[in-house]
């Protein structure tokens, strides 16, 4: 039997439609104190998850509490959150072709561990009106650390899992949509995904 033709493209939001502020937010603020950027990273990683702030039940001020504490990081909860906005910079050829994508009869949709912010950040950008679908962790109440999300929102969309693509720039998420049924790119940059892309949407071209 032939694999089901994609109808639904999702992507991740910091790192893919965005450059990835968090990382690159913590990173330099790290440096610009004189702390380990890689340690800083971890106890964010971790933090986000353990305050429960990623997922929607627990506040902003106890994940920067986490930070300051375990990191060592100086600076209020407005300060420190500011820098991590201003890092988010919406990658203009990728929306381009999210717009392309949807104009072609795509399902175009946003799968994204975010909080709040991602509301905030489309206030500033305005760029959910160009997808059919916005997913974030926040709202849902569960991240893509949980296998179960995949499925969730194959239901949501009322799609076979082979119907779904999925782009993320962290390998584990890529490898958990995959272990659903999903076909998924690991991004890693311009260049690799859009061969990547263009491979796995090229069928639809002859139909």
């Amino acid at each position: 039997m032939s694999k089901p033709s994609i109808k639904a493209i999702l992507l991740d939001y910091g790192g893919v439609i965005a450059e990835e502020g968090f990382r690159n937010g913590l990173v330099a603020m790290a440096r610009e104190q004189g702390l380990d950027p890689g340690r800083v990273l971890e106890v964010a990683r971790q933090a986000v998850y353990d305050s429960g702030f990623v997922v929607g039940r627990g506040s902003e001020h106890e994940f920067w509490t986490a930070m300051r504490s375990g990191a060592g990081l100086r600076g209020d909860d407005a300060e420190l959150r500011q820098r991590i906005l201003d890092g988010f910079i919406l990658r203009p050829w990728m929306m381009e072709r999210v717009r392309r994508w949807r104009a072609q009869g795509y399902l175009t949709g946003i799968l994204s561990d975010q909080t709040w912010w991602l509301d905030r950040l489309d206030e500033r950008d305005r760029f959910f009106g160009d997808f059919d679908y916005v997913f974030n962790s926040y709202h849902l109440g569960k991240g893509k650390r949980d296998p179960t999300l995949f499925h969730d929102i194959g239901r949501r969309l009322a799609l076979a899992p082979g119907e779904i693509l999925f782009v993320d720039d962290l390998r584990s998420n890529v490898e958990r949509a995959r272990a659903a049924g999903w076909n998924a790119i690991h991004y890693r940059d311009r260049a690799s995904f859009e061969e990547q892309i263009e491979q796995l949407l090229s069928p639809r071209a002859g139909e």
